[in-house]
């Protein structure tokens, strides 16, 4: 492996890592991307029927790029020729880029540890060897990294994250209770409505009438739809549950019991599907980075850690001011930032090549804006589904 320092070595060949890999190419530095399971590996992973929720639309030409694009100058539905993209169908897009930018990319490439050395650079040990690099930017996703939201026996539950294929799930019973009811908890829930079978949804707030002013803390529009019409239509039936804190999943002879904080039982006749999220992207480093209240602290300058000069994060866990960049259009406003700040170290322009990034929201650097996320004409009162207390239900 290369014994003299890189320039840039990123981990991850998902949409953080290949859109600030095309970002530091105009600026004139060739990032090395490193990723274990390969280009778009977490979407590759996707159950067959899952799409993105935010929509595609080609209006780069009129100053407004594809909200799901990672460069100022492409359109995933100009690319791909649809507005909903199924994983494997953007995956098909990061290869594109990858080809057509000419990026660098090894891969099967397992990052085992990163070290902080001497004279601002940074050992890289892999499966395959090890790297040093002058930067390093950690684009690793989290839809490796599932979240059991503390349920003790979630090994018996079935991650959503884990599904292939909804239709194979389907074929286990015609029962399902599902612990989570945000966008990944939905849309199981809407998959196996569509499909006849009796749902369950158990979450422990109410996701489903949340109003907040973040798009990252409510339920997307599409969602939304969807759930509308599997209401409306769908030959199954769904059963929202709020204040429901499961904490324990054990094995019993009619099948699995859910049990909260007050031990009260929930029996499903099939595994659990735990849509509980996932764990941050930055716990595999974890102690590269300050923390505080469970957060990584990022400079908002850059997105670089406090202890360590040169290491960056770009990807859905970033956070700034209590607001979350998890969508592709959030984080993708910070590849500019990055860039430059990279740039600026090494002694290249950035200036003149990234002109297009600044001027098309891929370089976000006054951050208020986000902090400040209030429209200005007020939302209709959302029509909920009709939802039962958990508590008073089961009691």
């Amino acid at each position: 492996m290369k014994s003299e320092p890189i320039p840039a070595l990123i981990v991850g060949a998902g949409p953080a890592g290949i859109g600030c890999a095309v970002a530091l190419k105009a600026c004139g530095i060739s990032a090395q991307i490193v990723d274990a399971s390969g280009i778009g590996g977490s979407f590759r992973k996707w159950p067959r029927q899952m799409q993105l929720l935010t929509p595609s639309f080609h209006s780069n030409s009129f100053g407004a790029v594809d909200l799901n694009a990672l460069t100022p100058q492409t359109s995933v539905a100009d690319f791909l020729h649809t507005q909903h993209p199924s994983g494997d169908e953007y995956t098909r897009y990061l290869k594109a880029l990858v080809i057509h930018y000419q990026l660098l990319v090894d891969t099967p490439t397992r990052v085992l540890k990163i070290i902080p050395k001497s004279e601002d650079t940074f050992e890289v040990k892999t499966d395959q060897g090890t790297y040093h690099a002058q930067h390093v930017i950690w684009a690793a996703g989290e839809f490796g990294q599932p979240e059991d939201g503390g349920i003790l026996g979630a090994e018996r539950c079935l991650h959503s994250s884990r599904v292939s294929d909804w239709d194979e799930v389907s074929r286990r019973g015609d029962r399902f209770a599902i612990i989570g009811g945000y966008e990944s908890g939905l849309d199981a829930a809407i998959n196996l409505m569509n499909r006849g079978k009796d749902v369950h949804l158990l979450s422990r707030g109410e996701p489903w009438g949340s109003d907040d002013p973040d798009p990252s803390r409510s339920l997307s529009p599409r969602t939304r739809d969807r759930l509308k019409e599997a209401l409306l239509e769908a030959p199954g039936t769904i059963h929202f549950y709020k204040n429901a804190n499961i904490l324990k999943v054990r094995k019993v002879h009619s099948g699995y019991e859910l049990l909260d904080d007050a031990c009260t039982p929930f029996v499903s006749p099939t595994p659990p599907i735990l849509a509980t999220g996932f764990r941050h992207a930055l716990e595999p480093i974890r102690d590269l980075w300050d923390w505080r209240k469970g957060l990584p602290i990022l400079s908002e300058e850059a997105d670089e850690s406090t202890l360590y000069t040169g290491l960056f994060y770009s990807g859905p866990s970033l956070s700034h001011r209590g607001m979350l960049f998890c969508f592709i259009y959030k984080f993708r406003a910070r590849f500019g930032i990055i860039a430059r700040t990279i740039a600026e170290r090494l002694g290249h322009d950035w200036k003149s090549p990234l002109r297009l990034w600044k001027e098309r929201g891929f370089m976000l650097d006054d951050l208020s804006c986000c902090a400040d996320c209030q429209c200005a004409v007020e939302a209709e009162e959302a029509h909920n589904p009709e939802v039962e207390d958990y508590e008073t239900v089961v009691a």
